[in-house]
């Protein structure tokens, strides 16, 4: 892989177009220079290159997993990452919970008119050096530009494709009474980082988002032959509200400890001082996985090999058939019920 100097310029002229304008996305020479040589060369590959309306590709023998998302944090840079490498990084990982391994992305742009150009290329290269760190390529996509005051800098859209190699069945309603309960590593990290920013929140140790792809743990695990009922990124609203789906798509209760949650001090710090629970706050490289109790010390020696789950825990325990029910155990030995957080805590963080 090449590596990419972010400090190169723009290969739109500055001295001619410092900033997005409403005709970079009208149809005529400007996009198509915009198209070419901000997206098109920060982009190239093979099926790219045909400059058509779709992509073609030939694909390998298996299932398909295909998903969407959409990015719209504020600010669109920071400490840890920035909307380019999460949106890269959000959709491989929603490929990951399937078991897939990611082959291809798709990424559409919404550009407010007056963002500066070299913005825009700063986060079109973030993107290709997280897509060539996970193995995918940027095969199609699309530009809008919409009126100034109207799209609050940048939104990207993507959809990615992957292929399934496997005959595990990866899905809520697999989950089973006795399962086990593993999270990848800390929590609250991304949610954390984005709003240390927004409030000019400083610490002793700065925050840095956990935004990173975690599909390497996953192809491992299955590699390895662990048998995984369900997985879960951990993104909005965070491992409680991730739970509480899963609760309730498999008719169980799941029981935590909450000791047993990694979380760092100064994220907790964090989240005390803004009146906010870390199991609610959203993640960007994290995971549960509920796999049999026989296979936690294995799976977890897999996940400990790779740094993005270097910190991976066993939390808690599928405790039977029930209605729906999420509980916690406080260090002290009460238990109550986790619930999902109500409302938006944190908008913009994906």
């Amino acid at each position: 892989m090449k590596p990419i100097n972010f400090g190169a310029s723009c290969p739109i002229p500055i001295s001619q177009y410092p900033h997005v304008l409403m005709a970079h996305g009208g149809g005529g020479k400007l996009m198509h220079r915009l198209l070419e040589d901000v997206f098109g060369k920060a982009f190239s590959n093979s099926i790219l290159d045909t400059r058509h309306d779709s992509a073609q590709f030939n694909f390998p023998a298996g299932k398909l997993a295909m998903t969407t998302d959409s990015y719209v944090v504020r600010p669109i840079f920071f400490p840890g990452g920035d909307i380019g490498s999460m949106a890269i990084h959000g959709t491989v990982n929603d490929l990951a919970m399937s078991g897939a391994r990611p082959l291809y992305l798709t990424s559409a742009f919404i550009i407010e008119e007056g963002l500066p150009m070299e913005t825009l290329w700063r986060v079109v290269c973030s993107m290709r050096v997280a897509a060539e760190k996970c193995g995918v390529q940027i095969v199609t996509g699309d530009t809008k530009v919409v009126d100034k005051g109207k799209g609050d800098g940048l939104f990207i859209n993507t959809a990615g494709i992957g292929v399934i190699e496997h005959e595990q069945k990866i899905l809520p309603q697999h989950v089973q009474p006795g399962d086990a309960v593993i999270v990848s590593g800390d929590l609250g990290r991304h949610g954390m980082a984005i709003m240390a920013v927004r409030e000019g929140l400083q610490f002793e140790s700065a925050i840095e988002s956990d935004s990173a792809p975690v599909h390497e743990v996953v192809l491992d695990l299955l590699q390895a032959g662990i048998e995984i009922h369900c997985l879960r990124d951990l993104t909005r609203g965070g491992l409680a509200s991730a739970l509480n789906e899963i609760a309730e798509a498999a008719g169980v209760k799941i029981a935590v400890e909450q000791k047993a949650i990694p979380v760092r001090e100064d994220v907790h710090a964090a989240c005390e001082m803004l009146g906010l629970d870390p199991l609610h706050v959203a993640n960007e490289g994290r995971f549960v996985a509920f796999i049999p109790a026989q296979d936690v010390d294995r799976a977890l020696k897999i996940m400990e090999r790779h740094e993005v789950a270097a910190g991976a825990a066993l939390i808690g325990l599928v405790v039977g058939k029930s209605a729906p029910l999420v509980t916690i155990k406080s260090p002290l030995g009460a238990s109550r019920i986790l619930d999902m957080p109500s409302g938006e805590q944190l908008p913009r963080i994906c």
